[in-house]
């Protein structure tokens, strides 16, 4: 009976030791592992910045081309704009004449004379008023 007991003894020691080597094992592992993604981390970490910076140059280059597509676009639509204003002025303009023209026809038809009267009328009275003043002088 000593002897398995003994024997049982040593099993459970080596069984032991065993379980110890591969907790050892394993916790290598698990630092090797740690050191590994640490290195290994920092290089990927410096691929992604790179490929980050080279997808942020070509996003600032499409929008900028996008941008001045835009800008040169705008800038035809206003010089559009310039000529369109210039033809409706002149048509305001031709329309603004046309309404006096008809107004100032409708009023000389009822009697009430023109600007144009008044003011023939008003230069004639300065005429006849000059005269009348150097008439006056003579006597």
């Amino acid at each position: 009976m000593a002897k398995v007991i003994l024997k049982k003894k040593d099993d459970a020691q080596r069984r032991l030791g065993e379980v110890r080597g591969y907790a050892r094992k394993i916790w290598l592992a698990g630092l090797g592992a740690y050191t590994r993604v640490g290195q290994e981390g920092a290089d990927y970490l410096k691929e992604l910045v790179k490929a980050g910076e080279s997808v942020e140059q070509r996003g600032k280059k499409k929008l900028d081309a996008k941008v001045d597509a835009a800008n040169s676009e705008i800038d035809s639509v206003k010089g559009e704009l310039t000529s369109v204003k210039g033809k409706v002025e002149v048509q305001l303009d031709k329309i603004e004449k046309a309404f006096d023209t008809r107004v100032a026809s409708a009023l000389n038809r009822i009697g009430i004379p023109s600007k144009h009267d008044v003011e023939a009328l008003s230069a004639k009275l300065d005429e006849l008023t000059a005269l009348l003043e150097r008439v006056a002088r003579k006597q």
